[in-house]
């Protein structure tokens, strides 16, 4: 499949650039964090997200959805990066609604995916126990159908209306449906250095709603729904790293230095250079990546992890640079570019790290 956009794709994008620009620019979350707005994120943003469609782009049409493809989202959520706009669409819709919609049942997909499509219910993925990536470690247990166990980085869990938490059995790892608002639930937000959320979030004795699949099957759904949610997160990254890019030329452009713009200096061409290269090569990954996840691809592991993998080596070379070449400025608060290189370390450890996905992308080829 040829490595490109169709019209109704370039359309979307054009909408959300024209969205994203006009109500939530850098500005917007640099008032969120001065504001220390409880929620982490626009609600009225994320409302108008709901009633564009967004909320439901993937997700079949006889639950509400509009089975527009990730393809589609991935523009969204590329748009979103350049921005640096904060919303329940990465731990919501990707990473939750995809969980359900892939594995759930048909009363589940009716129940919660219509939820999520209509912006009735926050949903979060509790699942990391460790300060490193490890979606299969849990020792949170099950026991008559009560759920005890502590789970470290949950992605907007403070605001979460409904979690869905990996648990241990004696059949293996399990998926469990869990009322963030019931007994047995503490919930400790923190803010991390993006200006987003994450929870600490401890379970006593919580009651189990329902739960995904069956008890054992837990590895394979976190892998093909982190896959795919390492895979959105990374066209949020290409948006972040490209317009931290654009701004970096546009500054060199516009700084002199002994009479002449530091554009002109030959060594900063040279790093300049090698930074566009590096982007257009990522492009080129989350376009193929993001059709795999559309295609039902088999190699969509080996994807997804050369892309994480990818995406967050030259998303760290990107900030670095763009830092470097803003000189002193670029450290100052009162410049946006610090954002982009704040989003960029956060993202990087999201999900997993270039470290983990190198190591798991040879182990899936058998090195």
């Amino acid at each position: 499949m040829a490595l490109v956009l169709n019209e109704e794709q370039k359309m979307l994008k054009n909408s959300a650039k024209e969205f994203f620009n006009g109500n939530a620019p850098v500005s917007a979350l640099r008032r969120l964090r001065d504001e220390k707005n409880v929620d982490g994120y626009d609600a009225r943003v994320w409302e108008e997200m709901i009633q564009m469609g967004w909320s439901g782009l993937v997700f079949p049409e006889e639950y509400g959805g509009l089975q527009f493809g990730y393809t589609g989202l991935g523009q969204i959520l590329e748009e979103s990066g350049k921005t640096l706009t904060s919303s329940p669409l990465l731990s919501t819709v990707v990473l939750a609604g995809t969980m359900i919609n892939e594995f759930g049942s048909a009363e589940q997909k009716q129940k919660y995916i219509q939820a999520i499509c209509e912006g009735k219910s926050l949903f979060a993925v509790a699942f990391e126990e460790k300060n490193i990536h490890s979606p299969h470690m849990a020792t949170t247990k099950v026991s008559d159908n009560k759920l005890s166990g502590t789970k470290k980085f949950v992605l907007d869990g403070h605001v979460a209306d409904v979690f869905l938490v990996t648990a241990s059995t004696d059949s293996g790892l399990g998926i469990y449906i869990i009322d963030a608002k019931g007994d047995g639930v503490d919930i400790k937000k923190h803010v991390m250095m993006d200006s987003r959320n994450a929870s600490t979030v401890t379970f006593d004795q919580a009651h189990v709603v329902d739960m995904i699949g069956l008890p054992g099957d837990g590895v394979a759904i976190m892998d093909r729904s982190l896959d795919i949610a390492r895979i959105c997160l990374s066209a949020e990254m290409l948006g972040s790293m490209d317009e931290a890019f654009s701004r970096t030329m546009a500054y060199l452009k516009e700084r002199k230095q002994f009479g002449v713009s530091i554009g002109s200096f030959q060594s900063l061409q040279h790093r300049a250079a090698h930074m566009y290269c590096e982007i257009e090569l990522c492009k080129s990954l989350v376009i193929k990546s993001l059709q795999a996840i559309d295609d039902n691809a088999e190699n969509l592991a080996h994807l997804a992890s050369m892309t994480k993998a990818k995406i967050g080596q030259i998303a760290e070379l990107v900030s670095n640079e763009a830092i470097q070449m803003y000189g002193g400025i670029g450290m100052t608060d009162d410049e946006e570019i610090g954002f982009f290189l704040k989003r960029a370390r956060v993202a990087q450890q999201t999900f997993g790290d270039y470290n983990y996905h190198l190591d798991r992308y040879a182990t899936l080829n058998n090195y």
